[in-house]
């Protein structure tokens, strides 16, 4: 595959990532959710949506995949140890942190289907 056709499928796949993402946090916000940070960068790694409902934070990472399987196989223990190490890096910024409580989330999305929302996946 040509430089060039790598970086527009890396591009195309980054476009649909984003995409993908905001479906999410918009159907997260339906279900009761208030979006704290999207895309969350820190030195550790990345956090897709930090969302929270009452005292409860959820750090969500979001896959678009062919099959809901995929999608959740698609965290893996990497995935899990970066998302981790990160949620951390952002609670050691909260001055309530003692006073909330953390979960990981995935929401799967595949094409012309509604995300299906894993609760405490990992």
């Amino acid at each position: 595959m040509a430089p060039d056709d790598k970086r527009q499928k890396r591009q195309k796949a980054e476009r649909h990532g984003r995409l993908a993402e905001h479906v999410a946090a918009v159907f997260l916000r339906l279900k009761g959710y208030r979006i704290l940070v999207m895309r969350y960068r820190t030195p550790v790694g990345e956090i897709d949506i930090i969302a929270r409902r009452g005292d409860l934070i959820a750090f969500v990472e979001v896959k678009m995949r062919r099959s809901e399987r995929d999608a959740v196989d698609a965290v893996g223990h990497a995935a899990q140890h970066r998302i981790r190490s990160a949620s951390n890096y952002w609670i050691s910024r909260q001055t309530d942190a003692h006073l909330l409580v953390f979960r990981y989330d995935i929401v799967a999305m595949q094409h012309w289907r509604l995300p299906r929302h894993f609760v405490d996946a990992f």
